[in-house]
């Protein structure tokens, strides 16, 4: 069974910073790419960062460019997101997903396998 753990959520003051984990079993982990998406309540699900199988292609949401830097690590089968400069508009739960059959998407159709998502509440 494909699993995907997200941990690290929590709440923190706007300026302050959280690292998120993503660990996932159950898959061949470098044969995937893994996105991170955010849900904020009566909001759409939206993209926030997108990294390859390889990890030489990722992308940014333009809210979060320059604050959060996505990294993997397929010894470990495991996806960081390390948040920066947390802005209260980044409150959302965070979920992170894996696509077995893109190598690189910014859709979220693409993405079979989802985590059940963490929280991430940033205080003004």
């Amino acid at each position: 069974q494909v699993q995907l753990v997200e941990s690290g959520g929590g709440l923190v003051q706007a300026g302050g910073s959280l690292r998120l984990s993503c660990a996932a079993s159950g898959l061949t982990f470098s044969s995937v790419a893994v996105g991170w998406f955010r849900q904020a309540p009566g909001k759409e699900r939206e993209v926030v960062v997108v990294i390859s199988r390889s990890g030489t292609m990722t992308y940014y949401a333009d809210s979060v460019k320059g604050r959060f830097t996505i990294s993997r690590d397929n010894a470990k089968n495991t996806v960081y997101l390390q948040m920066n400069s947390l802005k209260p508009e980044d409150t959302a739960v965070y979920y992170c997903a894996a696509a077995r059959r893109s190598y690189y998407s910014l859709s979220d159709r693409s993405y079979d396998d989802w985590g059940q998502g963490t929280q991430v509440t940033v205080s003004s």
